[in-house]
C-alpha cells in the first residue's frame, strides 16, 4: 500500500482545514497518510514515504519561518522520484512556488501540477473542501 506524510503549518487554521481535506481523498484512494505539523515532523522519516505534501499559508506574503526551515531540512534527505504536493491557503497572493521550485528543481521529486491554492474565505465552502479532497486523489493517483 501506497503511503503518503502532510507536512503543514497553519495561522489561522486554513490550511489545516486543507490538510484535514487531503488526508481524506488520499484514504478514500486507499493511501495511508501520517498527518504532521511541521514542528513535530522529522526530515529523515521523509525517506519512509512515498508521498511528501507541503502545506503552508502565505503570510505577510512570505511563507511562514517553520515550514521554511523544514523545507531547508529537507536537503538532508534523498527524494529524488518520490511523489510531491504542495497546498496553502492565502488572503490577497500565494507565494507558494517558493516551496514548489525547490522540491521539483533542488530535490528531484515528481510533482503534482498544480499547486492547490485556496483564498482562505474560499475555506469554508464545500466546493473548496471537495477541491481539497480531489487534490488527495490526484497524489494518490501520482502514486500508481
Amino acid at each position: 500500500m501506497a503511503n503518503a506524510i502532510i507536512v503543514y503549518d497553519t495561522v489561522y487554521n486554513n490550511t489545516e482545514i486543507m490538510a484535514q481535506e487531503i488526508e481524506k481523498g488520499l484514504k478514500e484512494a486507499g493511501v495511508k497518510v501520517v498527518v504532521k505539523k511541521a514542528l513535530d515532523a522529522k526530515v529523515d522519516e521523509l525517506k519512509d514515504f512515498d508521498a511528501v505534501v507541503l502545506g503552508c499559508p502565505t503570510y505577510y506574503d512570505d511563507l511562514i519561518s517553520s515550514i521554511k526551515w523544514f523545507l531547508t531540512e529537507m536537503r538532508k534527505v534523498d527524494l529524488k522520484g518520490k511523489v510531491g504536493a504542495v497546498f496553502g491557503s492565502y488572503g490577497w497572493k500565494a507565494v507558494l512556488e517558493h516551496i514548489y521550485a525547490p522540491m521539483k528543481n533542488i530535490f528531484g521529486m515528481e510533482m503534482v501540477d498544480p499547486i492547490l491554492k485556496k483564498k482562505m474565505t474560499e475555506l469554508i465552502t464545500d466546493e473548496a473542501k471537495r477541491d481539497c479532497r480531489e487534490f488527495g486523489k490526484k497524489i494518490a493517483a501520482k502514486l500508481k
